[in-house]
């Protein structure tokens, strides 16, 4: 009995297949378009992550036949091309961010019941998150939301990036920094 092979070691696979097949790469587009649109959703709104989403795995596309095989999971291929396109988008990001933290809780909250305490204590952390995350350093955003929102290693973010590990790991320390001093010493 032949055992199935891990779903990252089949992406190189499926990748170099689609190189004489095109049609293989349908796979990849299946398994990690979700995962992909969710990252440029969270990055960028739903407005533009359709854009963001569907351009990335088109650019992936055009791209296969220079796919390294050697690395089997395709996951930080697709978030470097994403990151790339979402930093075409940096100023809108930035703009996003900052409208956040400088929202109001009145405007967030639809009725009475939405003002409870509770809410508006998570409204305030998120203002303060969005004020922190619109005055990090871009490179440092980058890796910080690869690692939080796509689930990356820095390892992995910095090969999305195309950045040595040992400059994403220190770029996502120095994010992690400021999110911490943004929402109190304890974190909070």
């Amino acid at each position: 009995m032949t055992r199935a092979l891990p779903a990252q070691a089949r992406d190189a696979m499926i990748i170099e297949q689609s190189w004489r097949e095109p049609e293989r790469f349908a796979a990849i587009f299946d398994r990690y378009y979700p995962e992909i649109h969710g990252y440029a959703a969270r990055r960028l709104g739903s407005s533009l992550a359709d854009d963001v989403a569907a351009e990335t795995f088109l650019i992936a596309f055009d791209k296969r036949i220079g796919y390294d095989v050697a690395r089997t999971d395709a996951r930080p291929w697709l978030y470097g091309i994403a990151s790339n396109l979402i930093a075409r988008h940096h100023r809108a990001e930035v703009r996003q961010y900052r409208a956040l933290a400088k929202a109001g809780t009145e405007d967030l909250a639809e009725d009475h019941a939405d003002r409870v305490a509770g809410v508006v204590d998570a409204v305030a952390r998120k203002l303060r998150l969005a004020q922190a995350l619109a005055e990090i350093a871009d490179g440092d955003r980058d890796v910080l939301l690869l690692v939080a929102w796509a689930e990356l290693t820095s390892e992995e973010a910095g090969r999305a990036l195309g950045i040595p590990a040992g400059t994403a790991r220190s770029r996502l320390h120095r994010a992690r920094k400021r999110i911490q001093a943004a929402l109190g010493e304890d974190g909070s």
